[in-house]
């Protein structure tokens, strides 16, 4: 299933449509990956298009034994009054299910646990697609066989599929529990050229994730870090229509940077980074610094120069001279020049990605999503100086997410995805100045005043029932409306929650029941509803994106606006401190009759 991946000179109208008709290429592909090198940059030399492999073997491909299609279930009026309130849940797969050998990850025991899920009533799953994986033999060369076997594998349990484009590496972040790299030969261009990476101002060199300095530097055998993205995209696209044409593959979230999240390496923790650090700016490689030199120039300040006095990794904010609350360097002129600089091209990093991953699926009945960080220590300190490091320039009198969901809603309404939605204000430590609450209700405010969905999921791994009401919380911040017919409005709710991560814990007796009852009230006490359309989510195929937004356009919208009112107490929940002491003496007598 080895193919070669389309040029990048493909024009977005060669894609109107996701049935795509593509004729084998066997005879094309390189024998080994140093003559794939050479042809795909002779490809891109001459400005051809080399076809795909992609489909020519589906047809030998071992059947997964689908489901018996069931009817769809009946409402009555009164419940199809509330599927206005059902949220659909998602379950993200083990990091390694795929293997960095390429291969399908223990086959037998995925479609038992899967099986769990569908009987839970789980929508779908969240499955990472690693460039480093599929893109590793060498320059556009792509192994998909593996992710094709774990795709039937999901659609022969009736689930739906999340497929997150993982231009990262894994390991290194928070819940990393393997080490999957960026491909191997896209580092060898970094060992002869370390600038490739993001850069501290200590020179420490991060290898999660290319900087953004090169997404126009045709440095990886001819192609730029867009043109990488792109053409991985067209390749999944070509690999996976049969996936795309049935509806297996509702969304696909697109990787903008480390953890496949849309922000800076800052507070990695294979440099030494621990809770609740600062981090660092990471634009310090010569490509990004150029960059800055340039801009300050423009701007009639040649001798400006990137921050100086931002402080180690793990610092507290009155540490460092750029963030002490009330005469750092973030209050100056050259201080807020900086952070729009800097903010300014991770957003238009974003939007690049995007626009590529548009033309890669234009016509296919899927979202796209990006998904933001959700780094809640320091919110509290009047510097915010955590989220101004990752690259959010979010302060008490400026919005730095509402400039991202602005960005994104040209795309479609790209959906936000955010991460911290279990955590509360209580859990956390106090010298860490944090405030989760307050942080998912302004960015999940500001994703819908800007007219797009939000989707949220947990940061860390919960079992509890109190991690799980404060999702149900964040998820209808309203609470259930019961017809369609209320004054205003109907109240708001997220597009879906994914929860971080199918494992053996989880599918543990009691945690299990917990799990159970927490889909079920996320579904409003409905039963399993396969039909986004029904609960007012319909997937329509994708249309071009709009015209590019101006970055002047965007920043307008950082003028502070109050967030949505989110009520104090749920009306859906999945029990309180009776039903954990339940849970104990389950878990005794389930340990006795072990």
């Amino acid at each position: 299933m080895l193919t070669a991946s389309p040029s990048s000179q493909v024009k977005p109208q060669q894609w109107a449509t996701c049935q795509i008709s593509v004729a084998s290429s066997a005879a094309l592909l390189p024998p080994s990956p140093a003559a794939g090198r050479l042809v795909a940059v002779e490809s891109r030399m001459r400005t051809t298009t080399v076809a795909s492999a992609a489909l020519g073997p589906v047809a030998t491909e071992p059947a997964e034994r689908s489901p018996v299609p069931q009817p769809p279930p009946l409402f009555s009026d009164e419940e199809e009054a509330m599927l206005r309130n059902y949220v659909p849940v998602y379950v993200m797969l083990p990091l390694e299910v795929v293997t960095t050998e390429n291969e399908l990850e223990d086959a037998g025991k995925l479609r038992a646990q899967l099986r769990r899920l569908r009987e839970a009533g789980v929508d779908g799953v969240m499955v990472d697609v690693w460039w480093g994986i599929v893109e590793g033999a060498g320059p556009a060369l792509y192994e998909w066989r593996a992710y094709r076997e774990l795709f039937r594998i999901v659609q022969a349990q009736g689930l739906k599929l999340q497929a997150i484009m993982s231009f990262h590496a894994c390991g290194g972040n928070v819940g990393d529990a393997v080490n999957i790299p960026i491909p191997r030969w896209v580092r060898e261009v970094g060992e002869g050229d370390p600038d490739v990476f993001y850069t501290s101002s200590s020179g420490a060199r991060n290898q999660e994730y290319l900087t953004i300095g090169v997404d126009d530097e045709p440095l990886f055998y001819g192609r730029t870090a867009i043109q990488l993205y792109a053409d991985f995209m067209k390749s999944f696209r070509e690999n996976m229509a049969d996936f795309l044409d049935s509806g297996l593959i509702v969304d696909i979230e697109v990787g903008l940077g480390p953890a496949g999240e849309l922000r800076y390496p800052s507070y990695p923790e294979t440099q030494g980074w621990v809770f609740p650090g600062i981090g660092q700016f990471q634009c310090y490689d010569k490509y990004l610094e150029a960059d800055f030199k340039a801009a300050a120039t423009a701007a009639g300040h040649p001798d400006w120069e990137l921050p100086d006095d931002a402080g180690e990794i793990n610092d507290t904010p009155e540490d460092t001279g750029f963030f002490t609350a009330e005469r750092g360097t973030y209050l100056t002129e050259q201080g807020r020049f900086f952070l729009t600089w800097y903010s300014s091209k991770l957003i238009q990093h974003g939007d690049r990605v995007l626009d590529e991953a548009n033309k890669a699926f234009l016509g296919c009945k899927v979202k796209l999503a990006a998904k933001v960080s959700g780094i809640h220590w320091w919110y509290r300190h009047p510097s915010h100086a955590a989220e101004l490091t990752a690259g959010y320039y979010n302060l008490g009198n400026r919005d730095g997410y509402a400039p991202i969901a602005r960005m994104l809603a040209r795309h479609g309404g790209a959906i936000l995805n955010f991460t911290c939605a279990e955590m509360r204000n209580s859990e956390q430590v106090e010298e860490a100045l944090s405030a989760p609450e307050q942080l998912v209700q302004q960015v999940f405010s500001t994703g819908w005043r800007e007219g797009i969905e939000v989707a949220c999921e947990n940061a860390l791994s919960r079992y509890d029932r109190r991690g799980y009401n404060q999702m149900l919380l964040n998820a209808r911040p309203n609470g259930v409306g019961l017809s369609g017919t209320d004054a205003g409005a109907a109240p708001h709710r997220v597009a879906a929650v994914t929860y971080l991560r199918l494992s053996d814990e989880l599918l543990a007796s009691n945690n299990f029941r917990v799990f159970q009852t927490f889909v079920r009230k996320l579904h409003a006490d409905l039963d399993y509803c396969p039909d986004p359309e029904r609960y007012g989510r319909p997937i329509k195929p994708l249309e071009r994106s709009a015209p590019e937004t101006p970055i002047e356009r965007l920043l307008e919208a950082t003028a502070p606006a109050p967030a949505f009112p989110f009520d104090p107490e749920r009306d859906m929940s999945v029990g309180g401190w009776l039903a954990e002491a339940v849970d104990w003496v389950l878990d005794k007598i389930e340990w006795v009759f072990r």
